[in-house]
């Protein structure tokens, strides 16, 4: 197996492989649902496990369908079923439906096909994968409730890349996690290129203006610019608004923004408050969900990223801000920030009634942790850790199960 940064390795599976495999050799249960941004290799995931199985399947995607009609997908469910019928297979046989957010009314399609097989006991395990996990979930939640098990696809962490690509850490923090890219990285003018193209703009025309209501497109996508050019940064929708070129008010602003992190783009961190508002009316500390997001649209390469200690500092805060946010997703951890006054941590994770501080220091420069310090007197009990200088090397941090810091 190559594992160069010249190209995606076919043979690499994710650890979410194992518990698909495990899930589809069960007895036919629950709809199986794998959800996750683009380009982060569940196609291929499904592929490898179809390969793998010694159970029948039939595969179709939605991506190409002309009128997003539910037809279609009566359609596939009707080969399924006669397939099922004619293989006889002892373990059933599989039913995958890529891009289903695609068809219009789908959820509903989904529930009376399913009951029906149900009723019938016609054993078709069905996965379903979809590219816009908000817009999943809440079909989801509205008409399958109870029919169905949600497995998530998250950007590639830190750890994935350098496994399946030999990625170096400097690599991972620059380039992101986006296992579709590693080709394209000895050219980078190309790699941003492709990122700009391919995986933001398609992200944005056809995961969220195609999926849910935007009256304002060009304000969406001047906010995603406006959330990677200060990511790592607590800015408030009243300054969001003041950056932006077209008009809006706070709650359409809060409304994209929660659009984009459904996309897996851009999400906005809380402030951490043991009150009743959980920091919810706060200012948004903005974070970039893939760090490629963010230095694809920078004018600096990857050698003066290097070269500029503020530049690949803020590049490293970014990198533990979206390791965090990718791996609680299923978990009962919750990731925040902190600020009193002019003092601030830079992220708070919460478990329960466990918690840990964690400030991000990347430069050379010794600097009093006031703020952490400041923290850990206000919560007793807090957990503080330092990333980077004098402290776990962020490389480290990459590799450590967030549950062991609280």
């Amino acid at each position: 197996m190559s594992k160069t940064p010249g190209g995606l390795s076919k043979m690499y599976k994710r650890p979410i492989y194992t518990d698909l495999i495990k899930r589809l050799k069960e007895k036919r249960l629950f709809i199986q649902v794998l959800a996750g941004p683009r380009q982060v290799g569940k196609t291929t995931l499904i592929q490898q496990v179809l390969s793998d199985i010694d159970i029948p399947s039939h595969f179709a995607s939605a991506d190409d369908v002309p009128n997003r009609s539910s037809i279609w997908l009566e359609q596939q469910w009707e080969i399924a079923r006669l397939k099922t019928k004619t293989s006889k297979h002892p373990q059933g046989f599989i039913l995958v439906i890529d891009e289903i957010q695609k068809i219009n009314g789908w959820t509903e399609t989904v529930k009376k096909l399913w009951d029906r097989d149900t009723r019938q006991n016609l054993p078709v395990k069905t996965v379903i994968l979809g590219s816009s996990p908000l817009l999943l979930q809440k079909g989801l939640e509205e008409s399958l409730g109870g029919r169905f098990e949600l497995l998530r696809c998250t950007h590639w962490p830190f750890r994935e890349m350098k496994e399946a690509f030999d990625f170096s850490f400097e690599q991972f923090v620059y380039f992101g996690g986006y296992p579709g890219t590693v080709a394209l990285v000895p050219e980078e003018k190309r790699w941003k290129n492709y990122v700009k193209d391919a995986l933001i703009e398609t992200t944005i025309s056809k995961d969220v203006l195609m999926m849910s209501r935007v009256d304002k497109p060009a304000l969406l996508r001047q906010l995603f610019e406006v959330g990677c050019l200060y990511s790592g940064q607590i800015l408030s929708f009243n300054k969001m608004i003041g950056q932006l070129q077209d008009a809006g008010n706070t709650t359409t602003i809060s409304h994209y923004l929660r659009l984009l992190t459904g996309a897996g783009m851009l999400a906005g961190i809380d402030k951490f408050s043991k009150g009743p508002a959980r920091g919810k009316s706060s200012s948004p500390k903005l974070q970039v969900l893939n760090n490629a997001l963010l230095t694809a649209q920078s004018s600096q390469s990857f050698e003066e990223s290097l070269l500029q200690p503020q530049v690949w500092g803020r590049l490293v805060e970014s990198a533990v801000g979206s390791h965090l946010l990718n791996s609680v997703p299923g978990t009962p951890i919750q990731v925040y920030y902190w600020r009193e006054k002019n003092l601030e941590v830079d992220f708070v994770l919460r478990k329960g009634d466990k918690l840990a501080a964690l400030e991000v220091k990347s430069g050379i420069r010794k600097e009093k942790l006031l703020g952490l310090e400041l923290f850990c007197k206000t919560f007793p009990g807090s957990k503080p850790f330092l990333i980077g200088s004098g402290g776990l090397s962020p490389e480290e941090f990459f590799q450590i199960d967030l549950n062991h810091l609280v």
